[in-house]
């Protein structure tokens, strides 16, 4: 699924790739044995699923990461094979790997701390990125920091991107996004529960996330994002407060869902999209990423299903209230369709 709106080359940062390896189990009970019916290794990561689904969609990416050991070379020749351009900074440590239990509609995840990164590979890192920046029109920073790399990373990151004049879309939590935000990117898009640290309270309800996107918002970036899982996405910007969702519920795994969400964002910034276009995309591609058994992909019949449907709800103050409008009259640039060099169908 792509669409026709023209964009520039897309940089996703992953500071912390991983070696996913995905088990499907009928149930996951705590305590027990289970038979496995499916296993699944592949290179992830939140930056190499941003990649991956941004790839699928159709556009110019490039990966820039640290990695190491066999795992990491692992992960360099499968985004070869998958024709992603990468560049990894070399680590003496060994890549992380994560472990998910998928069992139905819910997924366990197990995850790795990463390699101890020595400083003298966290400044070859950014000089390789600096050289790199200058040819993004957006860059994506999302996922955690292995050992050694400083909380100010992705501030430090944002600015120089943003010295570049790429567009920045941050997501992460904790420390990392609060220094993040200092650097004003375009886009913070936290999930609900990597939000609820800076909110001081769980962020359960569309009101929760509302008040988040708008802290986000003051906290220094231009637009805020806040995921709630099957219940789509709270949006604050210039534009407004919108409630997006789709129009039906997807089974599947929802691990890979956030990243997806991040891709579509990207996608629609790099190609000066109108919002609420990209609002709809975002909300179609992160819900067909839960129709696929693991993260970085999206089912692109499920997404076209779901586009016509999605809803765009404008939220009033710190109140779900509002006009609702179904996005049924995307333009016709606008249709998610393949183009040329975009990836095949799953």
């Amino acid at each position: 699924m792509s669409t026709e709106a023209d964009g520039g080359l897309i940089v996703a940062v992953s500071l912390n790739p991983a070696l996913d390896l995905t088990y499907t189990v009928p149930a996951l009970v705590p305590g027990t044995s289970h038979r496995v019916t499916e296993v699944v290794t592949r290179a992830g990561g939140k930056g190499v699923n941003v990649a991956r689904v941004l790839r699928q969609l159709g556009a110019p990416t490039l990966v820039l990461g640290l990695a190491g050991g066999a795992a990491g070379r692992h992960i360099e020749a499968e985004l070869s094979a998958a024709d992603i351009p990468a560049h990894f900074t070399g680590l003496a440590a060994e890549t992380r790997r994560t472990v998910t239990v998928a069992a139905g509609d819910v997924a366990t995840v197990l995850n790795e701390p990463g390699p101890v990164v020595t400083a003298a590979e966290w400044a070859t890192f950014q000089e390789a990125f600096a050289r790199h920046v200058r040819r993004a029109r957006v860059v994506v920073l999302s996922g955690s920091r292995p050992p050694g790399v400083p909380e100010t990373a992705y501030a430090v990151l944002t600015t120089v991107a943003r010295s570049a004049g790429a567009e920045v879309i941050v997501d992460t939590e904790g420390s990392a996004l609060r220094h993040a935000l200092t650097a004003a990117p375009a886009v913070a898009k936290p999930n609900a529960h990597e939000v609820a640290d800076l909110l001081g309270r769980p962020v359960t309800t569309c009101d929760d996330a509302l008040a988040a996107a708008h802290l986000l918002v003051r906290l220094g970036a231009r637009a805020g994002v806040v995921s709630l899982g099957a219940d789509g996405f709270v949006s604050v910007s210039s534009t407004g407060a919108h409630h997006v969702r789709a129009g039906e519920h997807v089974a599947g795994n929802p691990t890979g869902a956030g990243d997806a969400l991040a891709a579509a964002l990207a996608y629609g910034l790099a190609g000066r999209a109108p919002v609420p276009q990209v609002l709809a995309l975002g909300a179609a591609v992160s819900a067909a990423a839960v129709a696929c058994p693991w993260a970085g992909a999206y089912d692109d019949a499920v997404a076209d299903r779901l586009m016509p449907a999605i809803t765009v709800e404008t939220l009033k103050s710190h109140h779900a209230e509002g006009k609702q409008e179904t996005c049924l009259t995307s333009p016709p640039n606008w249709r998610l369709s393949p183009r040329p060099g975009a990836a095949p169908r799953n």
